[in-house]
């Protein structure tokens, strides 16, 4: 790898980032064209074929990939730092060759990146695609979404099964949910047909420990096609998860919607810990939005939560807050500059748009009209 990118000149270089750019740039200017030729032609095929390629490897390609790239970096530093002492190569020299090393590598995945699944961020957005009206909302109407969607909650709730401890479990566990996870797309595949296709299974990560440590909770690898799941975050999170990573698999990168899209497949899946799942994720979001806008009314509300959803949120809490640290700061703001490099301009925050479409939806099912109150969010 280090000999094919020492062999690529600067100029090779320049060109290939000049061109990865420049598509970058039209494609930010013509969404529609992005919509009907990559995102539903050109992505659509290498997507599907990606991920049926990679589908017959029993683990996860990804995850081999970049531990491989990680011990061969580490190789190849050792070896120069070696050379270094051994003053078989100067300093300078060798600073520079990791430099134009790094560099080339960049380059070259950024390249490979955008066009095998990068430009799905300038697509149009999923509102648009499925005629859902994102105009500002009131904190009367976020209330009146938080409180239909506990009430669904707490009504799912109820068929859910449990652990010796109260908290949702899942017969099979990860690979149950791995297993099922396509029949919520093949249902809403019916009424939108972009959802429709043909794409591997989730992997489960082995090294999930190291993700819960770094607040990830899965992985979606656009140069392989595959995504990857933390296998060891709370069970009323896996189903959700899983969706969520599948959305992002289908050509639907930027991360509300890719939310968004998990909760729409989550409800429209045959079985209930999916939809239980599905309800949950979205109560976590609409809630947390109320809360940052009006605390009374979140803490009014948060009292109509069952007992068992009670249990679940405080599993998911406690899961996460035993696994923070340095770790997870420094993933959180690779992620943020990652997003944000990508045309979302909230960085981790973006997640929360996904509550516009919630409320766009629930509206649009309650045949509402919209809130002409100047006390929006």
């Amino acid at each position: 790898m280090i000999l094919f990118l020492n062999r690529l000149s600067y100029l090779k270089l320049i060109f290939i980032f000049s061109i990865t750019l420049f598509t970058t740039y039209i494609s930010s200017i013509f969404p529609s064209l992005v919509e009907i030729l990559y995102s539903n032609f050109i992505y659509k095929f290498i997507g599907q074929v990606l991920s049926i390629i990679t589908s017959f490897i029993p683990f996860s390609l990804a995850e081999f990939l970049v531990i491989s790239i990680f011990l061969y970096t580490l190789i190849y530093l050792i070896n120069t730092i070696t050379k270094i002492i051994k003053k078989s190569i100067k300093f300078q020299t060798a600073i520079l060759l990791i430099l134009k090393n790094f560099l080339a590598f960049t380059v070259i995945i950024y390249f490979f990146f955008i066009f095998l699944w990068g430009l799905n961020y300038y697509r149009l957005p999923f509102s648009q695609i499925v005629n859902l009206n994102t105009s500002p909302a009131s904190i009367d109407e976020l209330e009146n979404l938080c409180k239909n969607l506990i009430q669904h909650g707490n009504q799912l709730r109820n068929y859910i099964k449990e652990d010796s401890v109260g908290i949702m479990t899942i017969s099979g566990g990860y690979k149950s949910v791995f297993k099922r996870a396509d029949l919520g797309y093949q249902n809403i595949g019916q009424t939108i047909k972009i959802f429709n296709g043909k794409y591997g299974k989730p992997k489960k990560i082995l090294f999930s420990n190291f993700l819960s440590y770094a607040g990830i909770s899965g992985i979606y690898f656009p140069f392989t096609s595959e995504t990857n799941i933390n296998i060891l975050q709370p069970h009323s999170m896996l189903p959700s998860t899983v969706c969520h990573e599948m959305a992002h698999q289908r050509g639907f990168a930027r991360e509300d919607e890719a939310n968004y899209i998990a909760y729409l497949v989550c409800i429209k899946h045959p079985d209930i810990d999916f939809q239980y799942s599905g309800i949950l994720l979205a109560i976590i979001h609409s809630m947390n939005a109320l809360y940052m806008h009006d605390k009374k009314k979140y803490f009014e509300l948060e009292k109509l939560y069952c007992d068992g959803m009670k249990r679940d949120l405080c599993a998911i809490r406690n899961f996460w807050i035993s696994h923070e640290g340095p770790i997870e700061k420094i993933s959180n703001k690779i992620n943020d500059t990652y997003l944000k490099l990508n045309h979302q301009k909230e960085g981790v925050y973006s997640y929360g748009k996904m509550v516009d479409l919630l409320i766009a939806e629930y509206k649009l099912k309650n045949n509402l009209n919209f809130n002409q109150s100047k006390q929006h969010f």
